[in-house]
């Protein structure tokens, strides 16, 4: 059985949906609050307020979730990182690339990291678990363990320290695509740059080359990543990057 589930919902009535998961289900339920913004507002990235990003924080919080996943750590220096080392894959994270996109256009620091206390108080009034999300995780072997993914990894850590202050718990995602010799150092580099916080691994898929088999490659990265110090496993279903999954493709995930 599993720990945790995600609602990651991007369009229709997310609300009435999310209410529904949380209401059935007998585990820790989890959420992206920067879906639900561009789901709810129907706006252009760029037009969307930063209160507008906040309340659907609040709502997700107000609903009983558990933990949020907040990619608070891209900020204008790790935008930087990403400008100056040119990667494969880019930004494969769409909470990150929702949010590196909103910078840019608006060309202002990203909301959560700018008003990161305000995100504190909305997770201590609620009891929320703070998912600080890997916006710069790779998304190709190619781009594994380099500047940007690096960068944002420091952030983070800056940002759980700051996090436990207002006794807020937090723990951090992880690299998606990453091969096996770099796995180990991975986790211990987290470690250190997180203060030993929880660390939440996507996989990691430990080849680019085999789509509809990445439940296979992401459980091979998974069992070294857990040997190796990581605190929570996602699965990754065979589609993961074909197509959206159907049961059965979760099933084997």
């Amino acid at each position: 059985k599993t720990d945790a589930i995600m609602d990651l919902s991007i369009f229709g009535d997310t609300r009435r949906f999310r209410q529904k998961v949380v209401e059935t289900s007998d585990v820790m339920t989890g959420t992206v609050p920067v879906y639900d913004a561009v789901a709810k507002y129907g706006k252009n990235i760029k037009d969307i307020k930063v209160d507008d990003f906040f309340d659907v924080v609040e709502q997700h919080a107000a609903d009983g979730i558990d933990f949020l996943t907040i990619h608070a750590g891209l900020n204008r220096t790790a935008v930087e990182r990403v400008q100056k080392n040119k990667r494969l894959t880019s930004i494969v994270s769409r909470g990150g690339s929702i949010l590196y996109q909103w910078m840019l256009e608006n060309d202002r620091e990203n909301p959560f990291y700018e008003n990161y206390d305000r995100l504190l108080e909305i997770c201590l009034k609620y009891d929320v678990t703070l998912s600080l999300g890997d916006g710069l995780r790779p998304g190709s072997l190619k781009d594994a363990s380099d500047a940007p993914q690096i960068q944002e990894l420091i952030i983070l850590g800056e940002l759980t320290k700051e996090a436990w202050k207002q006794n807020v718990q937090v723990m951090i995602e992880g690299p998606g695509h990453v091969p096996l010799n770099e796995i180990v150092s991975n986790m211990q580099m987290q470690k250190k740059l997180c203060h030993g916080a929880p660390f939440y691994v996507l996989g990691p898929l430990v080849t680019d080359i085999a789509p509809g088999y990445d439940h296979i490659t992401s459980a091979i990265g998974g069992a070294l990543a857990a040997s190796s110090g990581a605190d929570f496993l996602c699965y990754v279903t065979p589609a993961e990057h074909l197509r959206l999954p159907d049961l059965e493709d979760m099933k084997e995930g």
